[in-house]
């Protein structure tokens, strides 16, 4: 069965209010009968006080004194008897006041010396009344008591006017209830139906449909998370479709890249299988077809790469290494080629510098920065420098060459990016995939990697790598 929430929340408001005033209603009731029991039982008491106060100091006859109460106390609704141990009324003629009529139990406690109260007793007269008997001692002799009664049905009614107060009081509650209820179920229906709706709406692939959020309740916190979901599912789609441009593009660079050595090799191939090729050519061709298998191997195998660590299958075994020693095996490897360009390869490292590093990937880190700065770099300088900065390793790549243009600085760790358009045939102006792999790596290594250039004056890398 549907309810509606409306409806949910007027059964709720309403029944909390019913029974608080249900609650409240007994217990203030309870209460007053009480304080109102409690005052009468005083009254009677402090009144029985004074009567035997006045007749044991006997400056009046007990008759008197007798009279001059009766005269008070009836105005009041209040009557009493004055007794002897034998239970003989005192009273005078005139008026003979309530019977004496008490249970052995209360008796003896009288005779003792404790009084008796009952807040309400119907059982010894015709109509309900509070009772009071209290003992009358001589030197710590009962020698009698007096009794006073005083018949409850004002306090009753006082009671029933209470209740019949609240009850009105309950009805207006109710009122008020029902009308705020009704306006704040409306607030609260209205805001849900603006969620359900802009729920359907994201649905249907509208993500930038927004809700009005606050900080005030548990709605507008939803509302607030619903905002915030809806903009990173518009991230998303953005990402998306950002991912789906990349990827046609790296199709196209795939298949660029893989075209240019496969046509060559095929060319060579079909020349010298027709011989069509002159001797003194078949050398070079045959070099010519290594060199381009190699570089679709190294193609191959940096998408491999990329992708495993992409995908987190690389598994790094971090120790401390000799930044000089790195260094010089990047030197060393990378001598002949830096000559081909007239360039050179300097080294400055601190002495005592470390990085807490995978060696294999700091070498292939650095040796793809290295040929990058090799390859945009002609008669020109390669500085590696190493330093201890805090608790971090600082490693800068510096070269003299052609550098980049800032618009292009983020572009570069994309795959296949290339920084010349007008020059893709050439290797000359493109990244490849080195850098992408290249800050990769860096980020497995919990590191941060950074490049700052200008066109025409050279590029530097600076990777920051946490020692321990």
């Amino acid at each position: 069965m549907k309810v509606k929430y409306i409806y949910q929340q007027f059964l709720s408001h309403i029944s909390i209010i019913i029974v608080a005033f249900l609650i409240l209603s007994l217990v203030f009731t309870k209460y007053v009968e009480t304080l109102v029991y409690k005052n009468k039982t005083e009254e009677l008491v402090s009144y029985g006080e004074n009567i035997l106060r006045d007749l044991d100091r006997g400056v009046e006859l007990p008759d008197q004194v007798i009279n001059q109460y009766a005269r008070v106390l009836f105005g009041r609704d209040i009557q009493f008897s004055v007794f002897d141990e034998n239970i003989q009324l005192l009273n005078p003629i005139k008026w003979r006041g309530p019977a004496i009529e008490l249970t052995e139990k209360e008796w003896s406690q009288l005779t003792n010396g404790k009084p008796i109260v009952k807040n309400y007793d119907l059982e010894r007269y015709n109509r309900a009344v509070t009772l009071v008997v209290l003992p009358y001692l001589d030197r710590g002799r009962f020698v009698g008591g007096i009794l006073l009664t005083s018949p409850i049905s004002g306090t009753r009614e006082t009671i029933a006017e209470i209740n019949k107060y609240l009850f009105y009081t309950m009805l207006i509650g109710l009122f008020v209830s029902f009308l705020l209820s009704w306006i704040l179920s409306r607030i609260h229906v209205n805001r849900i139906k603006k969620l359900q709706e802009a729920t359907s709406t994201v649905s249907a692939g509208d993500y930038t449909v927004k809700v009005p959020s606050s900080d005030f309740d548990e709605i507008g916190e939803l509302a607030k998370d619903f905002n915030s979901m809806v903009d990173k599912l518009n991230e998303s789609k953005s990402e998306i479709v950002n991912l789906e441009n990349r990827r046609r593009q790296f199709m196209s660079d795939v298949s660029h890249e893989l075209r240019t050595p496969l046509t060559t090799i095929s060319g060579i191939v079909e020349g010298l299988r027709n011989d069509m090729i002159p001797e003194a050519e078949k050398e070079r061709g045959i070099n010519l077809v290594s060199q381009e298998t190699k570089r679709l191997i190294r193609l191959v195998n940096e998408n491999l790469d990329y992708d495993k660590i992409r995908s987190n299958q690389v598994q790094l075994h971090l120790e401390d290494i000799e930044l000089v020693e790195v260094f010089e095996i990047i030197q060393e490897q990378l001598e002949l080629q830096a000559g081909e360009r007239n360039n050179q390869i300097r080294i400055e490292v601190e002495d005592s510098a470390k990085v807490y590093a995978d060696y294999d990937r700091l070498v292939q880190i650095l040796i793809n920065i290295t040929k990058n700065s090799i390859q945009f770099t002609e008669n020109g300088m390669i500085t590696l420098r190493g330093r201890m900065k805090e608790q971090m390793t600082v490693i800068e790549i510096e070269d003299t060459g052609i550098g980049i243009d800032p618009a292009e600085i983020e572009k570069i760790w994309h795959r296949f990016y290339k920084a010349d358009l007008s020059r893709t045939s050439n290797p000359f102006g493109e990244f490849g995939l080195g850098l992408s792999i290249v800050k990769q790596l860096v980020q497995m290594h919990k590191g941060k990697i950074k490049v700052e250039s200008e066109h025409g004056k050279g590029t530097k890398f600076v990777i920051e790598l946490p020692f321990r």
